[in-house]
């Protein structure tokens, strides 16, 4: 006879149903290394001026960083016109994501999100013991309309990327604006803006502005993605005071590093880096939509983008499953998003001129393969 099991630790079963973040692949399934275009990375590295911060900083690595981030919020709000006090950073902007659930929402709560966003929402909702709701989607797109019919008395956050992660569509200022005003006012709306450097001026979409005016809107960036600082781990958010007075109260102390605040500090400053980034982003966004708009015949296209990625359908004969392994099988990673349910997609980053160039031949080669493919029933 065995002995009875002894009595163990039990995680509480809103944190037992969470789905663990799974980031863009790097390696092939035999462990080969790819060219990554799965995390939506800044094909362009890094600012020259902040890498050498960042390395800089090595000189003082026994020193505990500024657990207020002080520099980087003057910086920051010196930066975009904001008042430091009213900035909050985190170790990107996935912890701002979490602090906003943790100070707002609770054990039965509901926090609210549209289908297809950010896998990292549930996420959120799910490690306070909230429940996460998912409204429909419009075309891959954000539905006003959707999330406002999805509202309850227990709702108590909203996320709305903009651009939205995967699918790199934009919701107008209008709509933003319309969204809030048909919130109830103990609702906190998180506007995610990771991407927002990578609109057109005119574009931009009023979320600062936002919450610079309304108690109830909390705005977040990172310095992932156009400044090409993802291994930094440095985001930030903005909002009224006693939002981000409370999110203070449960965020880790010196959750960022030195060398990260150096960085990111350098960064703001490059702006010729910013502007090179979205220069070549725009440049080969455009080129690659017009690759797979040529593909239309095959079932393939593009959901419009306004972020550095694109998300590409798969309708007809070639499937997502088969293009990615077809794509990796031949040195590129891309994300493929079942688990999204997007089992019939992937998210393409743009990458360097010539990898681009391979993803668009590749996908050519791949659709033909299969628009000559014998049907089923058909003699081989």
């Amino acid at each position: 006879m065995f002995p009875p099991a002894e009595p163990a630790p039990a995680p509480k079963p809103w944190i037992a149903a969470i789905a663990p973040y799974v980031g863009g692949r790097a390696t092939s399934d035999t462990g080969a290394k790819l060219i990554k275009l799965s995390s939506n990375e800044n094909p362009l590295g890094t600012s020259p001026k902040a890498r050498a911060a960042f390395a800089a900083a090595t000189n003082a690595l026994e020193i505990y960083p500024d657990g207020a981030a002080s520099a980087l919020r003057e910086a920051i709000g010196a930066h975009y016109g904001l008042e430091p006090e009213r900035i909050v950073h985190g170790t990107g902007s996935d912890e701002v994501l979490h602090l906003a659930a943790g100070a707002f929402a609770g054990l039965g709560d509901e926090i609210l999100y549209v289908r297809y966003g950010f896998s990292v929402y549930p996420i959120a909702a799910r490690r306070v013991g909230a429940h996460p709701i998912e409204a429909d989607d419009r075309d891959y797109a954000t539905d006003v309309d959707a999330l406002l019919a999805a509202v309850t008395a227990k709702t108590r956050v909203v996320y709305v990327a903009n651009p939205n992660n995967p699918t790199g569509t934009y919701t107008s200022r209008a709509e933003l604006a319309r969204l809030h005003a048909g919130l109830p006012k103990d609702c906190l709306l998180v506007i995610d803006q990771a991407y927002t450097e990578y609109l057109d001026p005119e574009d931009e979409d009023g979320g600062l502005e936002l919450a610079r005016t309304q108690p109830n809107v909390l705005v977040t960036r990172t310095f992932s993605k156009i400044f090409g600082l993802a291994a930094g781990r440095i985001g930030w958010g903005y909002g009224p005071a006693a939002v981000i007075e409370a999110m203070n109260r449960i965020r880790a102390p010196f959750n960022v590093a030195t060398a990260g605040l150096d960085a990111a500090i350098a960064a703001l400053g490059d702006k010729e880096f910013v502007a090179r980034s979205k220069a070549h982003n725009d440049t080969w966004r455009g080129w690659f939509a017009g690759e797979i708009a040529a593909l239309g015949n095959t079932g393939i296209r593009a959901v419009p983008s306004k972020a550095n990625f694109i998300l590409v359908l798969f309708e007809g004969k070639l499937s997502a499953e088969t293009a990615y392994h077809g794509l990796m099988a031949r040195g590129i990673a891309t994300r493929w998003l079942p688990g999204q349910g997007l089992p019939h997609a992937l998210r393409i980053t743009i990458g360097e001129e010539a990898v681009m160039r391979r993803v668009a031949a590749a996908l050519r080669e791949m659709a033909g393969e299969a628009g000559s493919a014998p049907s089923e029933g058909e003699g081989a």
